[in-house]
């Protein structure tokens, strides 16, 4: 009995916990607020479903609010949030059950969660959405989001344009109903792409002819932008590629068919006005290329031998810089992409070169040379002068004294002295350098000659010249120098005559460039140093520096091309043996003569590539401004002797030229000095005028 009771007991305290649970698992809310604070409202919230609610300071204000439906905790909470998004605030769950209650404005840049696709939440719950948008541009896309967002409150929608993505912050229902909106917008419709091949007309003509129906006339707003479609011109396979809304590209495509139609006649005649190139220099490749095109085309039947005969004929119109060329409509299309792609600015280079030589040179000559009237004397051809042919043009000086005739009667007649012929030692004394002294005494004679030579020079020559891109240039400043080439005389020396050439002497610079793929340029260079140095006993002399090479630089680099490095020191001593030799009374006995010369030499060059006319008008505006600056300090600097009024400046760069005053802006300007023009001559013809008026 006892044990039945025990087992009924249990029984029923079983069915009682089974209650209980099944009663506290439906446990239903009917929630009534009346002029509650919400603050309040907050706390029954948090205690009813056992969550620690945080509220911030800024939330105040009262509540009025009333469910007639028993609501489970689930929409319990939803209606929570509901209640807080209507009077301007949010809920932010956090970790271990915490939910802050802050205002919606500062909701977008609390930790609220962030979720993705596949999230199930719903409501007004604050979260944060990151969007793909794969179409559209999302630039143009988030001004329309921003309008159906809650800007003021807690949404924020922000756009990411490297990903192409949107951030979306906001409650879930309004994120969701963004997300949806981006979804239908983010349609790529039938932007297909179609290639539609061409059998008679060119590609490149027919995409210019599309486009240019489709350009808006009259400053009215054409078509949208999504009913126009792209068109591009495929040259190689000659075919035109429209993408599009598919109304679009079969509108293109029925235009393109219709103007892809056979030609009448089996040839066509083009006119291409070229920009850059010469028209004579492109029939030779143009030839080339048709007939290496009419070469690999090989018909398989006789029949089509016989009708697609290819006569090409290409001409050159040199006044308006023009090809003519007839053929049929694939060649002229080949020949086309050929003369495109060679039409084309081409770079030029700019050389610049530098040539500095430094030539010093000191000599140092002192001699002593004795002379008797006897017979005995000393010479050195060292010296300035020998002491002979001193000696000799002396004696010529020095003429005859008065010679006495007698008569045959006994009369004695004196003839006066004549004067001496001063030829001879002038011509000797002319070639006399530095200071010569001389000593007679009786029939002896010692002349003492000593001179000091130093010669200075620094020379800088800083050519330059502009060419095309494998296009030889030439430079030259000098003079050029007659040279005796021949010389013929007739029997008895009657009629000589001489041939003359004239040769180049001066700085010469032949260069041609070749601009190569980037940056660097290959230069052929002949550089040329050349002067007179003097006269020999057949011609003059010329001295000569050249250089030829080919070398290799990056643009706006400088290179060395060559240089020279010469040293010479000489000494020359002529000497009596023996006497010679003996010190300090030895320097009577003989000549001496000392030499030193240095010189250097050295080239450089700089190349610089210009593509644009940008550069090139830098280029030219630095010159030219170095050369106007040196006028103007030379203006300011004024001459010695002469006013400085006409001395000649530059116009400022790209200045406009001032033309002189027309007739009546002169005779204007005379009147505003009271200055009177001369009246013309009066003549009969005048005076008769006159009367007649």
């Amino acid at each position: 009995m006892m044990k039945k009771f025990l087992l009924t007991l249990a029984t029923v305290i079983a069915i009682n916990c089974l209650c209980f649970v099944g009663q506290a698992s439906a446990v239903q809310y009917s929630p009534n607020f009346k002029g509650t604070e919400i603050t309040e409202f907050v706390n029954i919230v948090g205690k009813n479903l056992k969550k620690t609610m945080i509220v911030d300071p800024n939330v105040r204000g009262k509540i009025n609010v009333r469910s007639y439906d028993m609501l489970s905790e689930k929409q319990y909470y939803q209606f929570f949030l509901n209640v807080l998004e209507v009077y301007g605030y949010a809920a932010v769950e956090m970790d271990n059950n915490i939910v802050k209650i802050i205002r919606n404005k500062d909701a977008k840049t609390a930790a609220i969660p962030v979720v993705g696709d596949n999230s199930n939440i719903m409501g007004d719950e604050m979260v944060t959405r990151v969007v793909e948008v794969k179409n559209v541009t999302v630039r143009e896309l988030v001004p329309l989001l921003r309008q159906l967002s809650d800007q003021a409150g807690g949404g924020n929608v922000v756009n990411y344009d490297p990903a192409n993505v949107i951030m979306l912050t906001g409650t879930a229902s309004t994120v969701n109903r963004l997300v949806k909106i981006i979804e239908r917008v983010d349609r790529a419709g039938d932007q297909d792409v179609e290639i539609i091949k061409l059998k008679y007309a060119s590609a490149g003509e027919m995409v210019r002819i599309i486009e240019a129906m489709n350009k808006p006339t009259g400053g009215k707003a054409g078509q949208p932008t999504f009913l126009i479609p792209k068109i591009v011109a495929d040259d190689r396979s000659n075919s035109v590629i429209v993408s599009g809304e598919v109304k679009a590209r079969e509108r293109v495509a029925r235009l393109v068919k219709r103007l892809d139609s056979e030609l009448e006649s089996n040839g066509n005649t083009r006119v291409y006005y070229l920009k850059y190139s010469k028209a004579e220099d492109l029939v030779k490749v143009l030839q080339g290329v048709s007939d290496s095109i009419s070469s690999e085309a090989k018909p398989a039947t006789t029949k089509s031998r016989t009708s697609k005969k290819r006569d090409v004929s290409i001409e050159a119109h040199e006044s308006t810089n023009a090809l003519v060329i007839t053929a049929q409509p694939d060649m002229l299309r080949s020949l086309e992409a050929v003369i495109r792609q060679l039409d084309v600015r081409r770079a030029q280079v700019l050389v610049e070169a530098i040539i500095v030589e430094v030539f010093e040179s000191d000599g140092v000559s002192l001699g002593v040379q004795w002379y008797n009237e006897a017979g005995g004397f000393t010479q050195f051809t060292n010296g300035p002068a020998s002491i002979s042919s001193i000696a000799a043009g002396a004696k010529a000086a020095e003429g005859e004294d008065g010679s006495t005739v007698i008569k045959e009667n006994g009369d004695t007649t004196i003839n006066p002295p004549t004067n001496g012929d001063y030829s001879i030692l002038a011509q000797v004394l002319g070639n006399v350098s530095g200071m010569m002294f001389g000593i007679a005494k009786n029939d002896w004679g010692a002349i003492v000659s000593a001179v000091s030579s130093d010669t200075n020079s620094n020379i800088l020559a800083t050519p330059s010249i502009t060419t095309l891109d494998n296009e030889e240039a030439y430079f030259i400043v000098g003079q050029e120098v007659p040279i005796i080439t021949g010389s013929a005389t007739g029997s008895n020396n009657a009629n000589p005559f001489q041939t003359v050439d004239r040769q180049e002497v001066g700085i010469k610079l032949r260069v041609t460039p070749q601009v190569n793929e980037g940056n660097a340029v290959q230069l052929i260079i002949e550089q040329e140093v050349s002067s007179v140095s003097g006269t020999t006993g057949v011609d003059i002399s010329i001295n000569k520096r050249e250089i030829k090479t080919t070398v290799m630089a990056d643009s706006g680099d400088t290179v060395i091309l060559g240089g020279l490095i010469d040293e010479d020191v000489q000494e020359s001593v002529q000497k009596v043996p023996i006497l010679g030799d003996i010190p300090i009374i030895g320097h009577l006995f003989k000549s001496t003569s000392n030499s030193t010369r240095k010189r250097n030499l050295m080239v450089f060059l700089r190349a610089t590539i210009v593509r644009d006319s940008a550069l090139m008008t830098e280029i030219s505006e630095s010159k030219y401004n170095y050369i106007r600056a040196d006028q103007i300090r030379k203006h300011e600097e004024g001459l010695s002797l002469m006013s400085n009024e006409n001395m000649p400046i530059l116009p400022q760069w790209q200045d406009n030229l001032t033309l002189p005053p027309s007739f009546d802006e002169y005779q204007q300007k005379l009147g505003e000095k009271n200055i009177e023009l001369p009246k013309p001559p009066v003549t009969t013809e005048g005076v008769a005028a006159e009367e007649k008026q």
